[in-house]
């Protein structure tokens, strides 16, 4: 599955590398960081694509060093043209780069995409001291009932692990992680350019959510998990 990156197929599926969700995710990194007080002077992504989002984390934080590690050379060259003092960008597999340490590491929508993601989690771990997880809960009692949703996500974005809170938590746990906080992120909701059945779903996500998130989430779905970990 690898080959879907590295060659120019997932640009052919999705030629502005979602681009578009970059600010949204941005801020969701941001929020995690200020409300637990992160002192950093680096920040890597692993997987950063045309490297949006460590350019809108730039901008809130002018003062640290930025370096996004993407495998598919067309992304990659994108996001080469966009470099500037404080952010720079590498084809390269961060795990691979044994010299490479960061006060953060970022991997944002990555480990479903990975097909040996246990592995590829624990290589991680002396890549930083903390990590910040984004994970798509793809497994929802909707999703499944309805299995196109699943089918579709593994088409066309190359998904290989679906997960809900409860297996992407246990997960990082796992693989040696101390999850030090968690929260939803409403990104089927709040995401630009989603389907006409997203748009259908976004008021009962948002009111049953309102009651009790878990068990939205858990038979609703449209939510991911932003983690904190180290």
């Amino acid at each position: 599955m690898q080959d879907i990156y590295v060659s120019d197929q997932y640009a052919e599926l999705n030629p502005t590398w979602h681009e578009e969700d970059s600010p949204w995710k941005a801020r969701q990194i941001e929020e995690i960081i200020r409300k637990n007080g992160l002192r950093f002077d680096s920040l890597c992504e692993v997987g950063c694509g045309t490297g949006e989002i460590l350019l809108n984390l730039s901008r809130s934080f002018p003062r640290v060093q930025f370096a996004g590690y993407e495998i598919s050379p067309h992304a990659y060259q994108r996001a080469k043209t966009k470099e500037k003092s404080n952010v720079s960008f590498h084809l390269a597999n961060v795990v691979e780069d044994k010299d490479s340490h960061y006060d953060v590491v970022v991997i944002a929508d990555v480990i479903e995409h990975v097909e040996n993601y246990i592995s590829f989690i624990k290589d991680l771990r002396p890549c930083g001291r903390y990590k910040i997880f984004h994970i798509p809960l793809d497994l929802s009692v909707q999703s499944v009932l309805r299995a196109w949703p699943i089918t579709k996500l593994r088409a066309n974005v190359g998904h290989l692990h679906y997960f809900f809170k409860d297996t992407a938590i246990a997960t990082l746990k796992d693989c040696g992680y101390s999850v030090i906080d968690y929260k939803y992120t409403a990104s089927r909701l709040e995401l630009p350019n989603q389907a006409f059945s997203s748009a259908l779903m976004r008021l009962p996500r948002k009111l049953l959510f309102s009651i009790n998130p878990d068990l939205a989430v858990r038979l609703l779905g449209g939510y991911s998990l932003l983690v904190l970990a180290e």
